[in-house]
């Protein structure tokens, strides 16, 4: 082991044990009395079982991203995650999840594995050393360095520099993310665009378009379907609300009866009448969104007219709807290069669009990724 790995890992060591009282303190939340538990106590954590394909991606999203991965290797695959919902999400898929330890646990955790992939950008330095070490390959996917973050990643160039001396190949979504990469320190890097959009949204039911304009508010947060009502007049179409949580339907249905009070329009929950029949209609039903954003003309997507950080604009776009979001996509940017003609506006500039949906530009989805490639290099050390 090197100077700068034993340093590393001192390091670590120190940081561990001064937080191990905020840890302790923090494992009483509900929402992590599972996950810092396992993390940093390794409790109810075991290794997984050796020679299998170890599949490690940060939340549910990236987890989401490789379930076609996971599927295709089912017998043999093991998953790490780092958050709760990763975990619930891989679960969907094997029951072989574990959540990845704290990086000083890894050296007696890692056992040997015939692969290890790691997704966007988990750079965890002692997970490539401890995997290779053990003689697994390791593959980085999907890797993509934003223009926000590439300066912050230039500044611990020599951390990254290690760390990809420990990675065998790198998949990167774009020919701008390879050339920074390369400038990190990585090697063998190979661009295959963005492999979440390698699966496409399907739709589980064929819903009845309607002869109007159908607006559907998808994903939308608390003050957004205030702000979207207001906005809003029958002569532009339909207007259909599916709020984020369901636990708010409630609260959203009680919104828009107020809201109608003294006016003309019509209004019906989806759970008493599932069609769009009523001038406004609130979904209160999970599991059907994109069944609706197969009828919509235009989605006006939520969590980003609050600062919420916005949601996946790729299934509207997949399904030809023109795109309205509001500025806060600060957790959705790689999504949204993805698409040409999208329209990010300011919250007092949503009547003027709706106003004009038939002069607005459909989607166009780019970068699309395979996962063939990714497929190909794992099979050609695991068989």
């Amino acid at each position: 082991m090197s100077l700068f790995s034993v340093f590393y890992y001192l390091l670590l060591f120190v940081v561990y044990i001064l937080a191990i009282p905020y840890l302790i303190f923090k494992s009483r939340n509900p929402k992590y009395r599972q996950a810092i538990p396992s993390k940093f106590f390794l409790k109810n954590n075991p290794k997984f079982n050796e020679n299998g394909i170890w599949f490690h991606s940060c939340s549910m999203g990236e987890t989401k991203a490789i379930k076609p991965l996971i599927d295709y290797y089912k017998e043999n695959v093991n998953v790490s995650v780092i958050t709760n919902t990763g975990y619930e999400e891989a679960l969907k898929s094997t029951s072989n999840v574990r959540y990845l330890p704290f990086e000083i646990f890894l050296p007696f955790w890692v056992n040997k594995q015939k692969v290890l992939v790691v997704m966007e950008a988990e750079l965890w330095f002692m997970l490539f050393l401890v995997a290779k070490r053990k003689g697994a390959k390791t593959f980085l996917i999907n890797a993509r360095i934003s223009d926000k973050s590439y300066n912050s990643y230039k500044r611990f160039s020599f951390l990254y520099k290690r760390i990809f001396e420990n990675i065998d190949k790198v998949f990167a979504q774009s020919d701008i993310d390879k050339k920074r990469l390369e400038q990190l320190g990585a090697k063998n890097v190979e661009t295959i665009g963005n492999i979440k959009l390698a699966q496409m949204p399907v739709v589980t039911e064929v819903l009845e378009k309607v002869d109007d304009v159908l607006i559907t508010a998808a994903s939308t947060h608390k003050n957004e379907e205030e702000l979207i009502l207001k906005s809003y007049k029958r002569s532009q179409g339909k207007l259909v609300i599916v709020p984020r949580h369901p636990e708010r339907f409630l609260e959203v249905d009680l919104l828009i009866k107020e809201y109608i009070k003294g006016k003309s329009f019509t209004y019906h929950k989806y759970s008493q009448q599932e069609d769009f029949d009523s001038d406004i209609i609130l979904v209160d039903k999970m599991g059907i969104l994109n069944n609706i954003f197969a009828i919509s003309d235009l989605v006006i997507l939520g969590g980003a007219f609050e600062k919420i950080g916005g949601h996946n604009p790729i299934e509207p776009a997949y399904f030809n709807c023109k795109i309205v979001s509001g500025m806060n996509i600060f957790n959705q940017k790689p999504l949204f290069e993805c698409i040409e003609n999208y329209y990010l506006i300011k919250n007092d500039e949503l009547g003027d669009y709706l106003n004009n949906i038939k002069n607005l530009k459909k989607p166009v989805l780019k970068k699309i990724g395979s996962l063939d490639p990714i497929i190909k290099e794992i099979n050609g050390w695991t068989r």
